[in-house]
C-alpha cells in the first residue's frame, strides 16, 4: 500500500470518531503546514478563515507550546476571543487537539463532536492515529540526482519532450523520474511536487 494510500486510511478512521470533523496540519514550518486536511462544514471555515481566527485559536497557541493532547474544555485553556463558543454555534461544540513533532516541524490537529466529549480512550486513539499521520508525511531528505535533474528542467519551463532530449533521455525515462519524485514527495501534480521539492530546499 502506498503511503498516499496509508494516510487516505487513517484519515477515514478519524473522520468515524470526529463527527463535527477535524483539521490537521502536519509539519508546520515558517506557519505554513505542508500537508492539510479538513472536514469541518465549509460554513465554519469560511467563518473561520474571514475573522482571521488562526491568530485567536487557543488551540493554536497551546499546539506551538505544548505536546500531547487536551479537550477544548479544560479550564487551563484560555479563550479571550470566545472562540469556543463561536465553534459551537456552528456545531462544534466538544473537541480535543493533538500536537507532536519539533517546534521546527510541529503537527497540530483538531478533532470536534457534536454530541459529547470525547473519551479518554478515543482521544488516545487519535493521538496515536496522529503521530502515524506525522511520522508517514515525514519529507523526504534528499531526492535522487535523476529526480532532481528531472523536476528542474520542468520547473525551468521545459515541457517532457524539450526536457527529455536536453537529459538525453526518453520522454517516458523523463515522467517515470518525475512520478517517482511525485510520489516521494506526497505530491499529486509535478506543479505540486515542484513547490514542495522548493519548499524544503531539495532543488
Amino acid at each position: 500500500m502506498s503511503v498516499r494510500a496509508r494516510i487516505d486510511v487513517e484519515l477515514q478512521n478519524l473522520a468515524r470518531l470526529a463527527n463535527a470533523g477535524y483539521f490537521i496540519g502536519l509539519h508546520i514550518r515558517f506557519t505554513s503546514p505542508l500537508f492539510t486536511f479538513q472536514t469541518y462544514d465549509q460554513r465554519w471555515i469560511d467563518h473561520y478563515t474571514e475573522n482571521g481566527f488562526v491568530l485567536r485559536d487557543p488551540m493554536t497557541a497551546w499546539g506551538f507550546s505544548r505536546t500531547g493532547w487536551i479537550r477544548w474544555s479544560d479550564t487551563a485553556l484560555l479563550d479571550p476571543f470566545g472562540l469556543f463558543k463561536e465553534a459551537a454555534r456552528h456545531g462544534l461544540k466538544f473537541g480535543a487537539t493533538v500536537a507532536c513533532g519539533p517546534i521546527k516541524s510541529r503537527t497540530i490537529a483538531s478533532f470536534a463532536r457534536s454530541d459529547r466529549e470525547f473519551r479518554d480512550e478515543e482521544i488516545e486513539k487519535i493521538e496515536r492515529t496522529v503521530l502515524r499521520l506525522h511520522d508517514l508525511s515525514e519529507p523526504p531528505e534528499a531526492l535522487t540526482e535523476a529526480q532532481i535533474e528531472a523536476l528542474r528542467m520542468i520547473a525551468g519551463g521545459d515541457r517532457f519532450a524539450q526536457a527529455a532530449e536536453k537529459l538525453g533521455i526518453s520522454e517516458s525515462a523523463l515522467k517515470a523520474r518525475i512520478t517517482t519524485a511525485r510520489n516521494r514527495l506526497m505530491a499529486r501534480t509535478t506543479a505540486e511536487a515542484i513547490q514542495r521539492a522548493k519548499d524544503n530546499r531539495l532543488i
